[in-house]
């Protein structure tokens, strides 16, 4: 196996730039914040930006955790990779993880700065200290469950690399550590947003909304009532599909499902 690592301070766009690292060095496997990645898939571990404070999130990127590192050491046989790519903020950070995880000495170390622009890093540093937004090699899909509420935001990418041009798909979250206090939606903010579609709808008179709280998302639970004569099941469905957009666009929060009892026709 051969082992590549990516060196940059906090913020320089480490996570942006991987996948094209990756397909300019033919390298099969990702070890990022925790994770590991293997074309867009997010395979094994746990997210250091699922934690809650900067020092938990140190402590889950370096694989402290022996639970958590045997979880990928199980995955990393049962893959057996040709090639790995370790992300980390220091050239002594990459070498810790590369020795927890028993991986060979590195093949190559790249630094941020030869693959990448002073401006773009100077973005990618604004883009994490006034917006707290952090990048994960992963598409959106693959992480709603695991970042439900984290403002999950698709970045679709076309650029040249290598004399090719390529297309990577990433996900945009907003860790709790980069917020300055703690970040709640409240539930009566998701009833608020349904009771804004039932003004907007016609042949609905009223709405109660329920909200049941899951660890990989939400279950919205709509008691209704209908106005006499409409077509309740056509207007339920479209009722549905309408609260699942709009509750999961304005929170993303992942969506488990959205019920509609129809309590009563007026």
């Amino acid at each position: 196996m051969k082992t590549f690592g990516l060196v940059g301070k906090s913020g320089t766009g480490k996570s942006y730039q991987a996948m094209n690292v990756c397909k300019e060095k033919d390298i099969d496997y990702i070890i990022d914040d925790g994770l590991l990645i293997s074309k867009g898939i997010m395979l094994e571990g746990l997210s250091a930006k699922r934690q809650d404070t900067k020092v938990g999130a140190i402590k889950v990127a370096l694989f402290t955790d022996e639970e958590q590192k045997d979880l990928i050491l199980k995955k990393l046989e049962e893959v057996k990779p040709e090639s790995i790519l370790i992300l980390g903020t220091s050239v002594g950070m990459i070498r810790r993880i590369a020795h927890r995880l028993q991986l060979p000495d590195f093949s190559e170390i790249i630094k941020i700065e030869e693959i990448t622009t002073e401006k773009e890093i100077e973005t990618a540093i604004k883009q994490r200290n006034d917006f707290g937004k952090h990048v994960i090699p992963v598409p959106t899909v693959q992480l709603k469950k695991h970042f439900s509420g984290y403002f999950l935001d698709p970045l679709n990418i076309f650029r040249g690399w290598g004399g090719m041009l390529t297309f990577t798909e990433k996900s945009i979250v907003r860790p709790s550590y980069s917020y300055l206090g703690k970040y709640i939606i409240f539930d009566n903010v998701i009833g608020d947003i349904v009771n804004c579609i039932v003004d907007d709808s016609d042949g609905i008179s009223s709405a109660k909304t329920i909200v049941r709280k899951e660890e990989t998302g939400i279950i919205v639970i709509v008691q209704t009532t209908f106005e006499f004569g409409i077509s309740i099941i056509n207007l339920a469905k479209e009722f549905q599909k309408n609260i699942y957009t709009m509750v999961e666009n304005m929170t993303a929060f992942n969506i488990i499902s959205v019920n509609i009892e129809v309590k009563g026709l007026k």
